[in-house]
Parts: structure tokens; C-alpha cells; sequence
């Protein structure tokens, strides 16, 4: 049977609110004070791309690990490139930049890559009919961007 994920939000004051999820971990969301909040919180809107960080990044190292892998830095940015002009102003592009540094195979990097956006992270592939979605990577300060799954 498959795992069913939920996520229970409660109200502490004003317009922060802390989110309980099914593993048992908490996160604090917040508004800016222009629209009533504390910033005591990320802002709601901020989270999808937190996860789409976290998951395509834990695949990728794991991947690069198990590929044996020297990698010595690892991070992944996920920044907002384009957004509707109307409400509710969804994302319409996205890009996805892994920056790693190691004696890493470039070849290898790709790879690993490539099997998080296609296959192996949910993220990416629930907010991928959405909004388009580019990745790139900056391997020891050298910038490839890849291309789509479609080969453009």
C-alpha cells in the first residue's frame, strides 16, 4: 500500500503558523509585516522550492556517491525565472542549478542528474506540467546548462 503524506497547519498568532508533517518534523511559515506577519517563517510560496532543492539534490548525491564520486562541495539553488502577471502569479519557469565541486566526472554529474528530474524525484515531476523547468550545473566553476528532457 502506498505511503499517504499529510501535513496538518495550525494558526499560533497572527499570520505565522507552524506545519506538522506525517514524518513527525515541524516548519514555521510566516507573512511579511506589510500584510500582517512577524517574518518568523518562510513564506508558503518559498517551500515548493525548498522541496524541489532537497529532492532532486538527495537523489543526486546519492547517485554520485554510489557512481563513487569525489565530491568535495554540494549545493543546490533553485531560482524563480519567470511568473504570471495575474493571481494568483504561479511560476511558469524555474531553474534548477546544482553547484559541485570535486574531481567529479562531468559525464557522471549529468547522469545523476538526469535520473533525479526523470525518474526518481517527485517533486520534479508533480510541478513539471505546471512550469517549465531548466537545470544547470557549475562543476568547479564551470557552467553547463543541460538540456530538456526533449533533447533542446
Amino acid at each position: 500500500m502506498p505511503e499517504i503524506a499529510h501535513a496538518i497547519l495550525e494558526n499560533v498568532n497572527k499570520m505565522k503558523f507552524v506545519a506538522s508533517t506525517h514524518s513527525g518534523h515541524t516548519l514555521i511559515m510566516d507573512a511579511m509585516p506589510a500584510v500582517g506577519g512577524e517574518d518568523q517563517g518562510a513564506r508558503p510560496a518559498e517551500l515548493p522550492f525548498a522541496g524541489l532543492a532537497g529532492c532532486t539534490g538527495m537523489d543526486t548525491i546519492s547517485v554520485l556517491h554510489k557512481m563513487r564520486q569525489p565530491v568535495t562541495k554540494f549545493e543546490v539553488a533553485v531560482e524563480g525565472l519567470s511568473r504570471a502577471d495575474e493571481h494568483p502569479k504561479k511560476w511558469l519557469e524555474i531553474r534548477v542549478i546544482f553547484h559541485v565541486e570535486g574531481e567529479v566526472d562531468p559525464k557522471k554529474l549529468t547522469r545523476a542528474i538526469d535520473l533525479s528530474r526523470s525518474r526518481y524525484c517527485s517533486v520534479s515531476v508533480s510541478l513539471k506540467p505546471a512550469m517549465k523547468i531548466n537545470y544547470r550545473y557549475i562543476l568547479n566553476g564551470e557552467v553547463t546548462d543541460l538540456p530538456d528532457e526533449a533533447g533542446n
